[in-house]
């Protein structure tokens, strides 16, 4: 087995900046597409927003497999490894989780005038949450991404052994994911299921299985337009065309339903938002590779930096966001103002958050203890500048070991 370590790929901190724009651009649409603006004439832009952008989470949990499989494949399963592997997520993941989770949940009760009452139920309440990713709406996330590290070692020791797991890897990924969904949705009933990390195993599996064969992937990726092959060309243009497809009946279903009252089968929602995150992880990665090699410097420099902060920026933009929605006043949420004001909270949520986390990175001791791994770009440690893709920002956003 090939121990050596693996190329780095500088173009992977790109992918996380678009997930992160992705995820920035739901969550600032959130109240407005969901209950606030229902009836504004601005309506269908506001849906559009909220329901295209949702290839955030899935797209880094995609790139969480992709970058943990392509750094770990080639390597035996140790007793060493695993310890190293399991004391770096401890340190920079579960942390982070851990007070993030304590904070967000005390600023609620203290917001609801609950901090101080009930102290037993609170203190209850709140390991509950823990144990859900639900001490505030977006920790889900992290909470998901515990549980696959939690299951990498026996994932990557399985597909180490068979080749026959590696080739149907997606397939079995979907069909372990949808069971989940039937079964849920006739029997389990579990409200919170998009907590579980079975509801996004297919883009693990995908993740696992492109990292797996990246060598024949990376030709794809890397040569320009006029030096692909016809084939190469005519997979590419389907797998645009068929996203975009996918990402326009997705928008639909949803805008008839929110606006106009009209819903369907649970499982239709379920589906286009499954094909629509899967198709966009792909074509997310081709844009990845395609903005390196054809966009200027001072793009790449910024959608670079935007990557290498999105983990802790992740954690911290909800804060900012609450704290922007108070200042609405009495802007009519019919008018175009109004949709101003929802890019507003992008733009605050985005630049603010990365402010904090950029200067607590450089000026803060211990920053890392909140906010996850420093990037390699803004520490000092010759270890970070070695070239090795860090795993622990493997979570792309789940940080460069992610």
């Amino acid at each position: 087995m090939n121990t050596a370590r693996q190329e780095r790929l500088p173009q992977l901190d790109i992918f996380r900046a678009l997930a992160i724009l992705g995820v920035l651009h739901v969550h600032s649409s959130s109240f407005a597409a969901g209950e606030q603006a229902l009836h504004s004439p601005y309506y269908y832009w506001l849906n559009w927003i909220n329901i295209f952008f949702k290839f955030g989470t899935p797209s880094f949990i995609f790139l969480s497999s992709f970058v943990l499989f392509y750094n770990y494949y080639g390597r035996p399963v140790t007793r060493s490894l695993i310890i190293n592997f399991y004391r770096r997520r401890l340190k920079y993941i579960l942390l982070p989780y851990l007070l993030a989770s304590t904070g967000y949940y005390a600023l609620t009760l203290y917001v609801n005038g609950r901090l101080t009452q009930n102290l037993g139920g609170n203190l209850y309440s709140f390991i509950r949450a823990l144990f859900s990713g639900s001490a505030y709406a977006h920790l889900y996330f992290v909470f998901i991404s515990i549980q696959f590290y939690l299951l990498f070692p026996v994932l990557l020791k399985l597909l180490q052994s068979s080749r026959f797991l590696i080739k149907w890897a997606v397939p079995l990924g979907l069909a372990l994911q949808w069971g989940f969904i039937f079964w849920n949705k006739y029997e389990l009933h579990i409200v919170e299921k998009g907590s579980l990390a079975i509801s996004y195993l297919a883009y693990y599996m995908m993740g696992a299985y492109i990292a797996i064969h990246f060598e024949k992937v990376k030709t794809w990726l890397m040569k320009p337009w006029r030096e692909l092959t016809a084939k190469q060309k005519g997979w590419t243009a389907l797998l645009v065309s068929g996203w975009l497809i996918a990402a326009f009946i997705h928008v639909q279903l949803w805008y008839v339903a929110r606006h106009f009252g009209v819903w369907t089968d649970s499982l239709w929602y379920e589906l286009l938002w499954n094909v629509h995150t899967m198709l966009s992880a792909l074509v997310l990665l081709y844009a990845t590779f395609l903005i390196y090699r054809k966009a200027s410097r001072g793009i790449v420099a910024f959608l670079t930096r935007l990557g290498e902060l999105s983990f802790a920026i992740y954690l911290i933009h909800p804060l900012l966001l609450a704290v922007y929605r108070r200042f609405r006043y009495q802007i009519p949420l019919e008018s175009l103002t109004y949709v101003l004001f929802i890019y507003g909270g992008l733009v605050v949520a985005l630049g603010g958050s990365w402010l904090i986390v950029q200067f607590a990175f450089r000026r803060v001791p211990g920053s890392w203890i909140i906010f996850g791994s420093v990037p390699r770009s803004l520490e000092s440690s010759p270890q970070e500048k070695s070239g090795y893709i860090s795993e622990e920002r493997a979570k792309g956003f789940v940080q460069q070991e992610k």
